[in-house]
């Protein structure tokens, strides 16, 4: 009996995974924070979010539009990042500033680089730190769920010179403390990782070495060193877990290697680390990880793995 054999050029391996079906797992693994924190802030802070979501998408439209590039709205990266920049908005920002930020993700950060897959940083994240530095006085300006008065966030209470009265651990943990939209409840960040991970659309290497490697410099190297209650503060407030978990593990912008994944989050949480503990700044998760996007094609360089029979140095 004759044997046919078909020949086929590579890949041979293929996954149901897409780009449209891992943005829409990630918007439902965010959708847990998104709610809490509407509940929370009211009204505005749905407004907030929606204008953010509106600006990304309308952005990139226009822009393909202009360049004469099909339509991309599709796959629902524009979604994604508007719905982060949302996210990691102060509950009262005014909405122009949000449009704004929205629009110089997509289009400076994004679409200057060639689009989606060649952007070297994260566009939420790149939107976010431009109006810290255009905006700093509404991006710092934060309250309390429920309350209308302008509260200081746990970390800039932990920061010598800002007056406040730290929440409970309790309170860290549902969402009752001051800061952005999306990063006030440790519980619905964690739940909406908890998705991703059983979906496996993220692997656990960024998050699990980001939050570790801060920790130990944090507990031994702190401003309250051997203190296990500051170290539970510094762990869930802030931006940690939204960025540990929903921002370090973008694909884009971080290596695809294990060894690379591992050296990333290293450097994710000791670039915390040393902005939180000697900056002037009390946070220090954005900069951290587009710090860390910078340098992940040069980690991913360094950490492919041998092919059989492989001798040398790294990959060039």
């Amino acid at each position: 009996m004759e044997n046919k054999y078909i020949v086929s050029s590579s890949p041979h391996l293929h996954t149901s995974l897409t780009t449209n079906r891992i943005m829409l797992d990630v918007i439902l693994a965010l959708l847990p924070t998104t709610l809490v924190g509407i509940v929370f802030f009211g009204w505005y802070a749905a407004l907030v979010i929606a204008v953010a979501i509106a600006a990304a998408m309308l952005s990139e439209w226009i822009f393909n539009k202009i360049m004469k590039k099909r339509n991309t709205l599709d796959d629902l990266s524009a979604v994604l990042t508007g719905l982060l920049i949302g996210l990691n908005m102060p509950p009262d920002i005014p909405i122009w500033m949000v449009a704004i930020g929205s629009a110089f993700a997509i289009i400076i950060v994004k679409q200057m680089f060639g689009g989606l897959g060649k952007n070297f940083m994260n566009p939420a994240l790149g939107a976010r730190c431009f109006m810290l530095v255009a905006w700093t006085g509404a991006m710092t300006s934060f309250r309390l769920p429920f309350d209308a008065v302008s509260s200081a966030t746990p970390l800039a209470i932990m920061k010598d010179g800002v007056e406040g009265t730290l929440p409970s651990l309790t309170n860290c943990l549902i969402g009752l403390k001051g800061g952005t939209i999306g990063e006030v409840s440790a519980i619905a960040l964690i739940i909406g990782f908890a998705y991703l991970l059983i979906r496996r659309v993220v692997s656990i290497r960024i998050p699990a070495a980001y939050i570790i490697s801060f920790a130990v410099m944090t507990f031994f190297f702190g401003k309250q060193v051997f203190d296990a209650q500051y170290l539970a503060y510094q762990l869930l407030t802030g931006g940690l877990l939204l960025g540990a978990f929903f921002m370090a593990t973008d694909y884009v912008t971080s290596p695809t290697t294990p060894n690379g994944m591992i050296i990333f989050g290293i450097g994710c949480g000791l670039f915390t680390f040393l902005i939180r503990r000697f900056g002037g700044y009390p946070e220090g998760v954005s900069f951290s990880i587009l710090l860390m996007n910078v340098a992940a094609p040069l980690i991913e360089r360094y950490t492919v793995p041998r092919s059989f029979g492989h001798k040398g140095g790294a990959v060039q």
